[in-house]
């Protein structure tokens, strides 16, 4: 056989190969993307939340957000990969006029307030209102008590208070330290979990007596949240945890 002759054996090997390739690239589907906005007054900790989350890490040094800041991450879960758009929104008033356009297109709400500052958790309530005025009950929204870390002396919201107003008003209740880091990773994984087109959100499950946790409902599916509970204090807690 002369050097440019190609055998049968090896031709049938380099069209095998092409098909597969060729298969492998129709069965390759494009990266589902979910849309995140964070909401609720200045400073109960929206940013470090997103911080946390992204790098791990926590600045107490923080800057009060201007308008509406931008990150993604891919997270892998056991039965598909998803792209979160997180979309940090400015609590101070002057920039409300703004947020309705971002809770248009969003997939998922998360209100956050600090357990340390009453008025923050009362503010939810119009916080909420504005998801259901643009979204109905075509959005996943997750009420979230930050702060704990603070320590019990400072709590001016219970956790129970927080559990029963995310019962009554159909939300997912966490509550979470963005600077010690508790809860944070475990609450964007179940968010991330109870996005449509998961396993866990379309099987459903019933939510639990114990632990941090809520539910929402979304075309008859109920998502349970139990997370660890966030220690009471931490002993270098002693700045705003923001």
């Amino acid at each position: 056989m002369s050097s440019s002759e190609v055998s049968p054996t090896a031709a049938t090997r380099s069209a095998s190969a092409r098909s597969a390739s060729a298969s492998a690239a129709r069965n390759l589907t494009p990266l589902a993307k979910y849309k995140l906005v964070f909401l609720g007054d200045q400073s109960v900790g929206k940013t470090s939340i997103i911080t946390r989350f992204m790098y791990d890490n926590f600045d107490k040094h923080y800057q009060a957000t201007i308008g509406i800041d931008f990150l993604s991450k891919t997270m892998y879960l056991e039965d598909r990969t998803v792209r979160l758009q997180l979309w940090d929104t400015a609590g101070q008033e002057r920039f409300r006029s703004l947020i309705p356009s971002y809770i248009r297109d969003s997939s998922v709400a998360v209100v956050v307030y600090d357990v340390s500052n009453r008025a923050s958790f009362l503010n939810t309530s119009k916080w909420v209102d504005d998801v259901r005025g643009e979204r109905g009950n075509d959005v996943i929204i997750c009420l979230v008590g930050n702060k704990t870390d603070l320590g019990g002396e400072k709590r001016q919201v219970s956790t129970e208070e927080g559990e029963e107003k995310a019962s009554k008003d159909g939300l997912l209740f966490v509550e979470c330290s963005a600077k010690g880091g508790y809860n944070v990773k475990s609450l964007f994984r179940k968010l991330a979990m109870s996005l449509p087109g998961s396993v866990d959100n379309a099987n459903g499950s019933s939510s639990s007596a114990n632990g941090s946790r809520g539910t929402f409902v979304n075309n008859s599916n109920m998502v349970d949240i139990k997370l660890s509970a966030s220690p009471a204090n931490i002993e270098d807690a002693k700045s705003c945890g923001c």
